[in-house]
């Protein structure tokens, strides 16, 4: 492998890493380039049903292996996935464009995401009942649920696969999991630090595809016993719905359209700053990405111009590059989808503060973009740019801000900045949303809850919630003969 490309990648099934049954792939595009730098393998019928039969078998094994002995080996994947943080950051920031730093940071985040789920996987503790007569014994038992299918996208490669494949793990199920094509390196590292750690044959699948043709496979399948998925919300729907046909457990974390309050007493320059950070961390192909900023009109005007600023001094590029703080965007579907959402604003009456425009005609990179003049009616307004733009809208009182903000069905990610105690505890009352952080960046860690609510999907895929997904529960009555 030569320092432009990646190596191919393979299907991770009963402990094998091999090509498709059918022998075909796909190429992986570097979206800096748009150069090919690897294939992967495209699995089919006959691989999905080698990867349902190893679940099933890895799963007998998994499940009576111990809670202790579970957690050693998800921490030994994770010790193996520090050491190697630094070669797998840079095949994601390859066939993902994220800047090196920032893959970087992810692999060592799902390091510690896969800490604190072995943890977790100790203490799924049941409970004992005190019984209405003598000699009766109430136990409520916790049991992983089955083998899980997951279904993960291309904006974080492994951060989207660990949460669902440590739970899963330290909760005692086998998983198969449908990465993304786009970025399928880093997901088959992630993989390969379980496999060199000693995960048992059948305990972990792993293959790729044609999206719908998969989901559409394994759901149904009745060595399925739970769903997880991560994108947009109408496939999510879609996939919820194929899930409760069958009555399947299920996992769904969709997409938002955050907003994000600055009130007249904030720390003006301190809010613009984290929340520029905030919006154009991955070139703003964030799930909880703030897209909505909700301003009070006394600080309007100046937030707007130190955000304005922020996005000015971002330096693009080759995620690979020296200095650059924000890559290209992930595929070129997203460039005509921004561009027409960004088009139908402005004839409709919004401004560009900045940026608005694609960068060069080589690779997929896209301006920082602020925006202002933005009204109910524009599609900005109301879809998920799921994209480096920010929209600035001014509001009078709390109540205006707070309708706003509540407006969309949404409600994943919410940020605010204010001195104000009152404020604050309103604000945390108010809010529909799944999260919300308030005065600084508090989401993501793997100690918190991190789910929606509405629209945005139900669940949890962070904290101790995390792991009860992946449980069922079992009352055991018991008396003595």
């Amino acid at each position: 492998m030569n320092s432009s490309s990646n190596p191919d990648v393979l299907l991770f099934i009963d402990n094998t890493w091999r090509p498709a049954r059918g022998s075909e792939t796909l190429s992986v595009i570097n979206p800096a380039t748009e150069e090919e730098i690897c294939t992967v393998a495209k699995a089919t019928i006959a691989d999905l049903d080698e990867a349902l039969a190893a679940a099933q078998k890895g799963f007998e094994v998994w499940k009576r292996t111990s809670a202790f002995d579970r957690y050693k080996l998800i921490r030994k994947a994770a010790d193996i996935l520090r050491s190697r943080a630094d070669e797998i950051a840079a095949i994601m920031t390859r066939e993902q464009g994220k800047p090196l730093a920032e893959a970087k940071i992810e692999t060592l985040a799902a390091a510690d995401t896969a800490d604190w789920m072995a943890e977790e996987g100790r203490r799924t503790y049941g409970r004992i009942v005190p019984a209405r007569a003598e000699g009766i014994y109430q136990l409520v038992v916790k049991e992983p649920v089955g083998p899980v299918a997951a279904f993960t996208p291309w904006n974080f490669p492994i951060n989207q696969i660990v949460r669902k494949l440590c739970a899963a793990l330290a909760s005692g199920c086998s998983i198969i999991i449908k990465a993304p094509e786009e970025t399928p390196g880093s997901p088959a590292e992630l993989i390969r630090a379980f496999a060199d750690a000693g995960i048992p044959a059948g305990v972990i699948g792993l293959v790729y595809g044609v999206p719908h043709e998969i989901s559409e496979y394994l759901v149904p399948h009745p060595v399925i016993r739970k769903m997880t998925f991560t994108g947009s919300t109408p496939v999510g729907k879609q996939l919820a719905a194929l899930a409760g046909l069958h009555m399947k457990k299920a996992t769904m974390e969709l997409g938002g359209h955050a907003p994000a309050f600055v009130f007249k007493d904030a720390d003006i320059g301190v809010a613009s700053k984290m929340l520029a950070a905030a919006k154009f961390r991955n070139a703003g192909q964030v799930c909880v990405s703030p897209t909505r900023f909700l301003v009070q009109k006394d600080v309007f005007e100046d937030f707007v111009g130190e955000f304005v600023g922020h996005a000015k001094a971002i330096k693009v590029g080759n995620g690979l590059d020296s200095g650059v703080t924000m890559g290209p965007l992930a595929n070129e579907r997203r460039i005509p989808a921004l561009q027409s959402l960004i088009n139908d604003a402005t004839q409709k009456g919004a401004r560009i503060e900045t940026g608005g425009n694609r960068i060069g005609n080589i690779g997929y990179f896209f301006e920082p973009t602020v925006m202002t003049g933005l009204s109910r009616e524009m599609r900005l307004m109301n879809e998920e740019p799921f994209g480096p733009i920010a929209l600035m809208v001014p509001f009078d009182d709390f109540d205006d801000a707070m309708e706003e903000a509540n407006r969309l069905p949404f409600g994943l990610a919410s940020y605010a900045f204010t001195k104000s105690a009152k404020t604050a505890q309103a604000l945390g009352a108010g809010i529909e949303s799944g999260m919300m952080t308030i005065n600084h960046l508090g989401l993501g860690l793997p100690e918190v809850p991190f789910g929606g609510m509405k629209d945005s999907g139900y669940g949890s895929e962070g904290g101790t919630e995390a792991i009860e997904a992946y449980l069922n529960t079992k009352l055991v009555s018991q008396a003595g003969l």
